[in-house]
Parts: structure tokens; sequence; C-alpha cells
């Protein structure tokens, strides 16, 4: 049952008292007061059967009915069997569809469907395909308040599992990936955009306790949407490769090339596995061209253009896409996109695009990454000693852990990064025998800037 984040034992005192001086049932305000604090100390027995007289009674008499019922359930099923357990059972359930209607404002249709699942998944009463119809009525219906990461996750995998057993089009497969992990980054976007609101406060050291606790929890939040965005990914693997993109993207495009919407997750998922060096790829992106000259369709075309040695052509194209990009947040993915590419040809180019993104939204975790790994890239290049060369890798684990910072989602990709980093920098003996310990490092490469070298306690 979905539970409000900040919410505290003292704020449902208080509307347990207000409950209780204007309800007009004495014998429900009584036994509310008398199971709630049995609730409290969770004494979960003892605050069955005043609870359930409560709930029987007077429903809408306190949403506590529902926080604490479902506590209270959960306890007696744990500790029944049989008959006694599949009573219980049957209780929640109707618990949870009772919310809605008693306190429609505080739970919504896809909270109490996904509360569902997840409870008789736990208790192994749920098949797959029940699994998905249930989530996707959730999803398809209540989107807005599907936000839960592990069902997210639970409702494409049960959906790449039917499909694996031949009961799902692969198709259908595409069309929910691309729906979930658009709400899984918009979810996170919310997060990555608070988080930005409190870090600067948490450096000047000007924060509040209140706003600690919301930074906590806003990035553990953002953690569990990276991990179920890798699980998903994980989950899609081989079926989005060139060998079965091809061949669907063939079979479905005269049918399809006039459905803007398939024909840009198409031509975007050839992009982002690397299909380009086929003909389809170019001829979805000439459909999506003709449908929708986006920002999108012009960083697609300054691909194609790259390929066929047209830098120039190329280049004015990526510009055009950044040009035509509003939203910052989807300005910086293409900004990123373009740093990608550029990669390739030139690692200063790349670092241009890779700080613009950043510029546009500063909480692209992937732009800080992909600097990290460009400056490593260079250790032999800048520097004159091998110590000095060594040093940039500090430059690098620096800025990697700039990503996980600015977006807790890649804290776990980050930390490695980073992890790996100063594993090749100097050791502690190297600065000892350096004598360079506490000293500023210049790097005259196209990287520029500077690194302190560790002081040795």
């Amino acid at each position: 049952m979905r539970k409000t984040l900040l919410m505290s034992t003292l704020t449902l005192f208080f509307a347990i008292q207000m409950t209780m001086s204007q309800a007009p049932n004495q014998e429900c305000m009584t036994n509310l007061s008398i199971y709630v604090e049995y609730a409290k100390v969770k004494n979960y027995d003892a605050a069955y059967e005043p609870w359930k007289m409560v709930l029987e009674a007077c429903p809408d008499i306190n949403r506590a009915n529902f926080l604490y019922g479902e506590r209270i359930l959960k306890h007696k099923i744990s500790n029944s069997s049989g008959a006694d357990k599949d009573a219980f059972i049957a209780d929640l359930m109707k618990l949870y569809d009772d919310s809605m209607q008693f306190f429609p404002k505080n739970y919504a249709m896809a909270d109490v469907i996904i509360d569902k699942v997840l409870f008789k998944y736990k208790e192994k009463m749920i098949q797959k395909d029940d699994i998905y119809a249930q989530l996707n009525e959730a999803f398809m219906n209540d989107r807005s308040n599907f936000s839960n990461p592990q069902a997210l996750y639970m409702y494409f995998s049960s959906l790449v599992d039917l499909h694996d057993e031949g009961k799902q089009e692969i198709q259908t497969v595409f069309d929910v990936y691309d729906e979930v992990v658009a709400k899984v980054e918009a979810e996170n976007m919310k997060l990555t955009n608070a988080i930005q609101r409190l870090l600067p406060k948490e450096e000047d050291g000007s924060i509040t306790s209140k706003d600690k606790r919301r930074l906590k929890a806003y990035t553990t939040n953002s953690e569990s949407y990276g991990k179920i965005a890798q699980s998903i990914d994980s989950k899609l693997g081989a079926l989005a490769d060139c060998d079965n993109l091809i061949p669907l993207y063939e079979k479905n495009y005269e049918e399809r090339k006039g459905d803007v919407k398939w024909v840009k997750s198409a031509v975007g998922r050839m992009f982002s596995k690397e299909c380009t060096d086929d003909p389809m790829f170019k001829k979805l992106f000439e459909a999506q061209l003709a449908l929708d000259p986006s920002a999108d369709a012009y960083l697609y075309g300054g691909t194609l253009k790259q390929k066929d040695g047209d830098t120039n052509g190329a280049m004015a194209d990526f510009n055009k896409a950044v040009e035509l990009e509003e939203d910052n947040y989807r300005k910086s993915n293409i900004l990123y996109k373009i740093a990608t590419i550029a990669r390739k040809r030139s690692s200063s180019q790349a670092r241009t695009y890779l700080n613009k993104a950043i510029q546009a939204y500063p909480a692209n975790g992937r732009a800080y990454l992909l600097l990290a790994s460009l400056y490593a890239n260079s250790a032999n290049s800048c520097g004159e000693s091998q110590f000095e060369k060594r040093s940039i890798y500090w430059l690098a684990a620096q800025t990697a852990a700039k990503a996980g910072r600015v977006d807790p989602s890649l804290r776990s990709t980050a930390s490695k990064a980073v992890a790996s980093y100063n594993a090749k920098a100097p050791s502690k003996t190297d600065i000892f025998n350096s004598g360079r310990a506490g000293q500023t490092i210049s790097f005259s490469c196209w990287v520029g800037g500077s690194v302190k070298v560790p002081t040795l306690d």
C-alpha cells in the first residue's frame, strides 16, 4: 500500500485525534485509539479485534484503518496456515480494494493493483500471464501513479517471459520496453531535479536536517531506478540485437511506415544498438525525416553523413538537432549522443559537446562518465613524466564521481569507474618517491585543467 515518503507517526496521531473529536460513533473512536496504540508497538494480535470492529463499522473514519490494517493482516497471514491464512489473505485483498473506495485521494488504482500483485507473487499465488495482464492494466490506465521500481521490472520481465513461451509478439516487447524505460527516466528525472536543488545547500553547509533526510531519500530512490534500468536492459538482452531488429523492421515497414511513433522507435533503437550500417536504418531515417523533421532526425542524418565521409554535413546536422530541441533534458541527451559520435574523431570536440550537455542539464551523469573515460584514455599523451601521465586518472576519477553525485541511478557504475581510475593513478609509494604530495599538476594537452596530488597522511 502506498506510503507517503515523509509521513510520520506524529502526523497520524494528530489526524486520529481530530477524527476522535469529530466522529459520531463513540465505540469506533474508542477502538480506533486502542488498536493504534497496540499497532504502534507492533502488538498486532492485540490490535486485530478492535481494528476489525472499526473497519467494519466505520471504514472511513480514519486512514489508519488501511495503513495499520495492512500491517495487522500481513502479521496474521505470516502466523497462520490453512483456511485461517486463506481468510486473512482474502481480507487483505479486500482491504486493498476498499482503500480506493473510502480514501480515493490517497490510494490510486495503480498502487492497489501493484500491492496485490506483489503480495501474490511473494506468496506464489500468481502466474506470469496474470502478472502481466494485471500490471498492464495498471500501467495503461493509471501510468502517472505506476512508479514502483520493482513493479516496473516485473511488468516488463513477465512480458519477455511470455514472449519466450510464444505467447506475446516481439513488437509488443519493444513497445512496452520503450514505455517502461521512458517511465523510469521520467521518475528518475524528478529525483535528480530535486537532488540538484539540494546539493548546493549540502556543499555550502546550509542544508537543514529535513533537507538532509529528503536528499537521502531522493538518492536512495534514484539508485533503485538505476538498478531497475540495468535489469530491464539485461532482460531485453539479445532480443534487441541487430539480427532481430532488422528482419522485424523489414517485415513491418510497408505497413507501418506512416506511423510516426513506430518509425521513431525503430530508428532510435537501431541507432542505440549501432545497426546504422544496414540500409534499413537509412530507410527508417528518411521516413522519420518526412514524418517528423525533429531534432532526433537530424542527429541520425548527421550519423549517416559522417559514415559517408561528409564531416561538414554531419556537423551541420548535429548542430541543427541541438538548435531544434527546446527541452533541456532532451537537448542534453542529444548533445551526449553527438559526443559519443564525435569521440571517434576528436576527444576535444567530444568534450565540447559533453560540456554543453552538462550545461543544458546538470544532472546528466552519463556525460560525466564519458568525459572521465576521455580523460583516462589520454593518460599516455598528457604529461612529461610517467607520474604526470598517470595523474590524469585522478582527474578521471573525480569526474566519474560527479556522475554518481548528480544522478544516483548511475552510482554503481560510477563507483566502479572511480575505483578503476584510482587503481591506475599513482600509489602512495609513487607519491612519496615523487616528492610532489599536495602539489598541483597542470595538463598541457587537450585535457587542460589541473589536479592536486593527494597528501600523505
